[in-house]
């Protein structure tokens, strides 16, 4: 039961981070700014995060940081990415978020997950 669990868990970490990276999108394109500004952080937010992740949190990353601050690190960035979408006006889906976010990778810390 508990190694289905952490194959859940571990998909559960992979649309997190499709959903971080959507929201990054999302708030980039969202609001009042010059069509210059919302291209360049509806295409660059995620890319840059993109970069973050392949380069520390992956899990064939040649810098992967170690198990507290990678996980520290990726909670910075989905709560990062729940807060835009607070800023969107998502209060409901922004709480989801980072309530799965927080869940997730407190599983991750206890399953010793992040190998």
């Amino acid at each position: 039961m508990t190694e289905t669990l952490k194959i859940i868990n571990a998909g559960l970490s992979f649309f997190l981070e499709l959903a971080m990276l959507a929201s990054l999108g999302y708030w980039g394109f969202y609001g009042d700014k010059s069509t210059l500004a919302k291209w360049s952080l509806g295409i660059g937010l995620p890319i840059l995060a993109a970069i973050i992740w392949g380069l520390f949190l992956a899990p064939r990353a040649a810098n992967r940081l170690g198990n507290i601050s990678g996980n520290l690190l990726s909670l910075i960035l989905f709560l990062l990415a729940a807060t835009l979408l607070y800023y969107t006006q998502h209060t409901l889906l922004a709480i989801i978020f980072a309530s799965i976010a927080v869940v997730n990778r407190v599983l991750i810390l206890l399953w010793k997950q992040w190998e």
